[in-house]
């Protein structure tokens, strides 16, 4: 598998976590080949709101600009997914630019 690597800020590290984060990302270095490492930032932060403070943040190795997302939600997993989508979308737009060269 390609590398992944995660860090938890203010965090317990969670296997259950990573495992489905891993999920998550395995079908993005599918789909590009060309994305070669996940940094996988975890941390929480104080908020006012109860659907935010669990925040996850991707960013992604490939050619090219580092792809970076973040989001915040009441869960990581949520975060997660969220952040797994943007980075997603950034990726077919690149991999369309790819393309056109």
């Amino acid at each position: 598998m390609d590398s992944i690597i995660f860090e938890y800020h203010d965090v317990t590290a969670s296997d259950t976590l990573e495992n489905f984060t891993k999920n998550k990302l395995k079908t993005i270095f599918e789909h590009y080949e060309f994305v070669i490492r996940a940094d996988v930032f975890f941390k929480t932060e104080n908020t006012t709101s109860n659907e935010t403070g669990m925040k996850c943040g991707i960013r992604l190795s490939a050619p090219g600009p580092r792809l970076f997302a973040e989001s915040s939600h009441s869960t990581f997993h949520d975060a997660v997914s969220e952040t797994i989508n943007e980075l997603t979308a950034q990726l077919r737009k690149r991999k369309d630019k790819m393309k056109t060269y």
